[in-house]
């Protein structure tokens, strides 16, 4: 119970940020949200959360979340003009970040955050909107143990699949820029061999039900097979971002000398996707569309044109 009279502040309420934040407001705690768009934090106030109008009004929390796109956004949250540290005076004793970002950027934000007098934990996430409201959202943290320790209750709200501490520092950053890369890996091999089958004659939402009962499946190709199937792109995560994350495994490797040339196959594979967006009537809009669109440039590059099976495939997040 204690944990709950703790005041907590959440900055984003994008795709992931806000179900993260609700499963907090609905589990008794004191949130107040802020958002770059006023309007989506909102609908939050009626599940007992405060919407906050501007950054600094975050600075009396005790501990701080943040959920954004990139490390750019980040700083200029935490330390830009009207940011939660601007104006002097007090702020929260602990920033936790779940967003995906660079080690550097990750440990200048901690060392600016030290000089502050405040603590800073690196805890970025694994899933998207559909398994945080399945409940099935993990977590990786990083930082002193005692700040980990604090604000574990916490996360395990947000992420009740499991929440697993692996250090200090930015170790966190490494394990989740660790854990994109293998879904960009994952998910153009599963569309690589999924295309290979169904243009031998195999529908896709057959081939997708014997892969995700045997050993390969994982609750990523379940989640991910009624958007191959149904060609359905709504969007999870960005083509942008995945490259991104990729390019930052690739960076890391070069730096501590481990060849990834899997990583860098795939990479180059979804360089394609950019080149064949421009084929579309709005480049610009198709790729804001899910990263699995991928499926149809690799298609293209197949001689084959997909249509949607239009089968009712589980997710496996059901129920």
């Amino acid at each position: 119970m204690a944990q709950n009279k703790q005041k907590i502040g959440w900055i984003g309420a994008g795709r992931m940020g806000y179900p993260m934040a609700e499963r907090l407001i609905k589990a008794g705690h004191d949130v107040t949200v802020w958002n770059r768009t006023r309007a989506k934090a909102e609908p939050l106030a009626k599940l007992g959360g405060k919407v906050a109008d501007k950054l600094f009004d975050l600075k009396e929390v005790d501990v701080l979340f943040s959920i954004v796109s990139a490390g750019k956004d980040l700083e200029q949250v935490y330390f830009g003009k009207d940011s939660v540290t601007g104006h002097g005076g007090k702020i929260p004793k602990i920033f936790v970040d779940c967003s995906t970002i660079a080690v550097e950027e990750s440990a200048a934000v901690r060392d600016r955050l030290k000089q502050l007098g405040a603590e800073y934990v690196a805890a970025p996430v694994s899933g998207n909107a559909k398994v945080i409201k399945a409940g099935r959202l993990s977590a990786v943290l990083s930082g002193s143990e005692a700040a980990c320790k604090t604000v574990t209750p916490l996360m395990e709200v947000v992420a009740p699949q499991g929440v697993s501490y692996v250090g200090e520092g930015e170790l966190a950053r490494v394990c989740k820029i660790a854990h994109n890369v293998m879904l960009g890996v994952v998910i153009e091999n599963l569309i690589e061999i999924t295309l290979l089958a169904n243009k031998m004659g195999v529908p896709r939402h057959a081939f997708l039900a014997f892969m995700n009962n045997g050993v390969m499946g994982s609750m990523f190709t379940r989640y991910k097979s009624p958007a191959l199937v149904n060609l359905d792109w709504t969007t999870t995560f960005t083509p942008e971002l995945l490259r991104k994350d990729l390019d930052l495994g690739l960076a890391l490797g070069r730096e501590w000398d481990v060849p990834m040339p899997v990583t860098a196959a795939t990479r180059e594979a979804l360089q394609g996707h950019f080149g064949a967006a421009t084929l579309k009537p709005n480049p610009d809009e198709y790729l804001q569309k899910d990263f699995s669109a991928l499926m149809e440039t690799m298609a293209l590059a197949s001689g084959m044109k997909l249509t949607s099976e239009n089968k009712n495939v589980p997710t496996g997040l059901e129920g």
